[in-house]
């Protein structure tokens, strides 16, 4: 039986992220992919045009019909949008209690653009971080959420803030999250993985390249399928970061836009066809 993985995302009609960059990573890793869509973007890969959110009944009742139906071995959070969809989200998971939770707090899209009302933050903080089995947040996403500062952008930094997050009493009910090394300094992309126990360093080399839209959307989803599949979240966490690694790499075969181009999702079955 394949493992079915949810995303709960906004839509991105260019392709390069949001629930289509969370099926595109789906079907690249093997597990069946759904998507219940929190808002629609009017964007390219050079920028915002138009945000529309999408109710937050609507966005229950699209969950609710696949959890009625559909046995979830994964989700993936991705924009949320306001607050009132967060919490309709937050509603839904607590009733329905699907496991491997993977909270991906979108905030500002690679062109910039915010992408998340600022009462949204407080309930992604207070409802839907408590669920969630891995958080993923950037740099400045860590930062906003926390309250801490990531001074120096390096690898130990990150480390330290974890273990702050962990030791603040607020987040009593944040499990693991995943500082994710894009906005870090030096020649290696370094994401740092932490739980209140331990905590793991994976490096890959920067690679140069306008080809980076969707990259959390992507690294995300596919933690979230990894889990899905069994795998534990070190494992979960080294693989999804190859794969993405990989993808980024292969960007710039694919040709499409002018201004931050996507990933290439497909690289490597794509290349066993040629």
């Amino acid at each position: 039986m394949i493992a079915k993985v949810l995303s709960i995302a906004g839509s991105d009609p260019s392709g390069g992220a949001g629930v289509q960059a969370d099926l595109k990573t789906f079907s690249a890793l093997g597990v069946y992919g759904m998507a219940a869509v929190t808002a629609l973007t009017a964007q390219n890969t050079k920028g915002l045009r138009g945000l529309e959110f999408s109710a937050p009944s609507f966005v229950r009742a699209q969950l609710e019909a696949i959890f009625d139906d559909i046995a979830v071995h994964g989700v993936k959070i991705g924009m949320v949008g306001n607050a009132e969809t967060a919490g309709a989200i937050a509603d839904v998971l607590e009733e329905f209690k699907p496991p491997n939770i993977v909270l991906d707090p979108v905030m500002v899209a690679s062109s910039g653009d915010s992408l998340i009302d600022a009462d949204a933050v407080q309930v992604l903080k207070e409802r839907l971080i408590p669920l969630a089995d891995v958080l993923t947040p950037n740099i400045p996403e860590a930062e906003r959420l926390f309250g801490l500062s990531l001074r120096g952008g390096e690898a130990d930094a990150a480390i330290r803030f974890c273990m702050d997050c962990f030791a603040d009493a607020r987040n009593d009910g944040l499990k693991a999250v995943l500082i994710k090394g894009g906005h870090m300094n030096g020649a290696q992309s370094i994401d740092v993985l932490a739980t209140p126990s331990f905590t793991e360093s994976y490096s890959a080399p920067r690679i140069l390249t306008a080809h980076t839209h969707g990259t959390g959307c992507t690294l995300s989803s596919a933690i979230a399928a990894n889990l899905a599949k069994g795998m534990d979240l070190k494992e979960a966490v080294g693989s999804a970061k190859l794969y993405l690694t990989g993808a980024i790499k292969a960007g710039d075969t694919l040709g499409v836009g002018h201004g931050h181009g996507p990933v290439h999702h497909f690289y490597d079955a794509w290349k066993k066809n040629e």
